[in-house]
């Protein structure tokens, strides 16, 4: 039976990783980042990445790595996403280098494992992992095309473009033009890469490792939704409790005990399909099914649960200075990121074969 609760070495990591956070990625910080040229927390990364390995918990001892489960993952995306930190932790250590696992290139690996390389899988972060992937052209061994909607691209190092003979290619950042595009998530920006004869190292075959690289990923982002969603609603009731109106505190008015109390069955919910998602990630049982369901459960969770935050803070959660915004807009972006709540649905009725009335 599979154990969905924290083991004390899960809790352990927690506990580390919510101390650096609060100590190094406070909401003023992460606004303030959001609104110069360099969003992305290079030094945070270099906290997290390298001092304290968590660039390589996915990739096994023998290549570099920690040797670790996608469980443990979970645990440090649920913290990152409880403080919308603004690092490259999904893009690289999650997604670049699922792919790379299923390509078994072990020099790229290690170098994304130290945490001193960031890595981006060149897919559209709205690419789900039963969706079409956009490819460029290869010419004479080098690469043409343009790829758009590319997260953490204006960071990483190197970027896994696939192209249209079926490889997937490592291209050094310093070859492509990076275009940032508007995006509504300010701590997670998407570019678009632009190739033009760029020269590339083949490191495996694109179908199975954006395959992997891509339900890890939607498979591992309910956690991150779980540490959204789970502020939303911790903030919410703590705000409420201080706020007072007609001499007593908001909190204690009926009809906002219930919403809270659907929001908190909603985000126990949530905590379950995400852990259910990692834990099959990791035992590579029904890993199909319980990716899509977790999946398909959590946007809209994440959405309401931040929605639900921004509107009972009143008039202060309007303001650009409360981050709620930044975790509504979180929510709002992940909700389209590696595939719809809708395209998991449709997926999931055909793995299980309920067909449509």
């Amino acid at each position: 039976m599979t154990d969905l609760l924290y083991s004390e070495e899960e809790e352990a990591l927690r506990a580390a990783v919510r101390d650096l956070l609060t100590d190094h990625c406070p909401p003023a910080g992460v606004l303030a980042r959001t609104e110069s040229d360099a969003p992305h927390d290079r030094s945070l990364w270099k906290s997290l990445a390298e001092d304290m390995g968590l660039a390589g918990l996915l990739v096994p001892e023998e290549q570099g790595g920690q040797g670790a489960s996608h469980r443990e993952a979970a645990v440090v995306l649920e913290e990152l996403g409880r403080a919308v930190a603004p690092v490259p932790y999904l893009t690289s250590a999650v997604v670049a280098t699922e792919a790379l696992l299923a390509c078994g290139d072990g020099e790229l690996l290690s170098r994304l494992a130290s945490g001193r390389t960031i890595g981006a899988l060149a897919v559209g972060l709205h690419t789900g992992p039963a969706t079409g992937v956009r490819t460029v052209r290869l010419e004479n061994g080098a690469l043409h095309g343009e790829l758009t909607g590319i997260a953490d691209a204006a960071v990483a190092d190197v970027l896994l473009a696939p192209a249209d003979d079926g490889g997937l290619y490592a291209v050094d950042a310093d070859a492509v033009t990076v275009l940032p595009q508007t995006s509504l998530d300010l701590t997670r920006p998407s570019a678009t890469v632009r190739l033009a004869g760029a020269p590339g190292r083949r490191v495996g075959d694109t179908g199975p490792a954006v395959r992997r690289a891509l339900r890890a990923a939607a498979g591992l982002l309910a956690s991150e939704q779980l540490g959204v969603a789970d502020w939303a609603l911790t903030e919410t009731v703590r705000y409420l409790k201080e706020r007072k109106q007609f001499n007593r505190p908001v909190g204690g008015f009926q009809a906002l005990k219930h919403r809270l109390a659907r929001l908190w069955l909603e985000v126990v919910h949530l905590r379950a399909a995400a852990r259910a998602a990692a834990d099959a990630l990791s035992s590579g049982r029904d890993t199909d099914v319980t990716v899509a369901v977790a999946q398909a459960y959590a946007a809209p969770v994440a959405v309401r649960a931040t929605e639900e935050a921004l509107q009972l803070h009143g008039g202060i959660g309007m303001t650009w200075e409360h981050p709620v915004h930044l975790y509504l807009k979180r929510a709002k972006a992940d909700s389209i990121a590696y595939g719809t709540a809708g395209a998991h649905r449709e997926a999931l009725a055909g793995l299980v074969d309920l067909q449509a009335p």
